[in-house]
């Protein structure tokens, strides 16, 4: 059967509504009266403060540098919890439209491409005020979506081996088996989503942390799409904890699942649990688990803020940047004095191109040479010819200025 004709055939399958009430996803929240709520809200506070003071220590101009290279860890370690393995160095190279002459290589780059161009238009307010809205969650699935080759637009049941095309945001019209977890009916989704759009949505700033963990597990459970589900419900959480904290983009939780893989997929899957006894809420499903994966998910967040915040911590950075510039300058033709316009933009967030010659003490033409010299590396960026230089975090130059970021690609 060709494929144009399975896609038709799986279209006219009806979206059947089996009648679940909307209460199976209950608890939907840690409420307060929650014994767990006490150490939860400790670890939301200590957040809150914990990203705010990251984000305050760094000048404008190394937040916007930052935020480039986070989103090429972040999809990184998002497509790697799904199984596919693209380094931010190739992820990188596909931004430049320079991919791999392999062609399933050639399509996990646009993959790769994909995700980041959708937490680019995130992190641009895109979701803002609707990261949990029935419509923001079937958006976020069709931008991705509709970047995708072909190929991967394709799936397969794998207990019967019938291929499905996959429609960019359009909710799915079959059941579906996750695990052990045999979700809501097709049919079912848009009520679901409706109760999950009203209990998540406008929430405080303490209960929008809170919510956010339950809200990941929540969407997970669900399954509206055929499949993205897993890229959709962390991009989610991106752009919750990005309005909630203000993070700025400069850290992601997806680094910290993907390095706690298996404890991340146990928690999911313990949320899928009904409730216990008397003393495990009264939801449907276990107040214990979604506690649980709520305090796992917020000492990630928190691991990775510090992390993050230890990586660029200035005279750290500062310290592994000059090491790099004077290597290079050693083996290289890099100006001998790089390193010290990288030191100035590193301090400043930014160093207008006026400014370079007194800075360097240098005349005109040799602090262009400089400037030329650091701009064909990549290693800063400027708008414009005219426009401020800043610093570029380039996941090449990764291992040498911001080390167990990622792994380092083998050549």
């Amino acid at each position: 059967m060709s494929r144009s004709k399975e896609d038709k055939n799986a279209a006219k399958i009806p979206a059947d509504d089996r009648g679940e009430p909307v209460t199976l996803m209950e608890p939907m929240l840690i409420g307060e009266g929650s014994r767990h709520r006490g150490v939860l809200t400790d670890l939301a506070v200590e957040l809150a403060a914990q990203a705010a003071g990251f984000r305050r220590s760094l000048p404008e101009g190394v937040v916007s540098a930052l935020c480039g290279l986070v989103r090429s860890m972040n999809c990184y370690y998002s497509n790697l919890i799904e199984g596919h393995d693209t380094h931010p160095v190739d992820i990188e190279r596909a931004l430049k439209e320079d991919y791999s002459a392999d062609q399933k290589k050639r399509d996990l780059q646009l993959e790769a491409r994909a995700h980041i161009a959708v937490q680019e238009w995130i992190d641009e307010g895109g979701l803002r005020g609707r990261a949990t809205a029935a419509a923001g969650l079937r958006e976020t699935h069709a931008r991705f979506c509709a970047l995708l080759p072909e190929e991967l637009l394709w799936g397969e049941n794998p207990e019967t081996g019938e291929r499905f095309k996959l429609t960019p945001g359009a909710y799915r019209t079959r059941d579906v088996k996750v695990g052990r977890h045999v979700a809501i009916s097709a049919g079912a989704v848009p009520r679901f989503l409706e109760r999950f759009e009203e209990v998540y949505t406008g929430k405080g700033k303490t209960d929008q942390i809170l919510c956010t963990a339950a809200a990941h597990h929540r969407l997970l459970w669900i399954h509206p799409f055929i499949d993205g589900n897993g890229r959709v419900a962390r991009l989610m959480s991106h752009a919750m904890l990005l309005e909630s904290l203000d993070t700025g983009g400069i850290w992601s939780v997806a680094r910290g699942l993907a390095r706690s893989e298996a404890d991340y997929k146990q928690h999911l899957a313990n949320c899928d649990l009904e409730r216990r006894n008397d003393l495990d809420g009264r939801g449907s499903r276990s107040e214990e688990a979604l506690a649980a994966f709520t305090e796992f998910f917020l000492e990630t967040c928190l691991d990775q803020v510090r992390f993050m915040e230890q990586l660029v911590e200035p005279n750290r950075l500062r310290e592994r940047i000059l090491r790099w510039a004077r290597e290079e300058s050693e083996s290289s033709d890099l100006p001998a004095k790089a390193g010290m316009l990288l030191e100035a933009i590193l301090y400043r967030g930014e160093v207008p191109r006026g400014d370079v010659s007194t800075l360097l003490d240098y005349s005109r033409r040799q602090a262009r040479r400089v400037v030329s010299a650091l701009l064909e590396r990549e290693v800063i960026a400027s708008a414009s010819s005219r426009a401020p230089l800043r610093l570029h975090f380039s996941a090449r130059l990764a291992p040498y200025w911001m080390p167990g970021l990622f792994p380092e690609k083998p050549y």
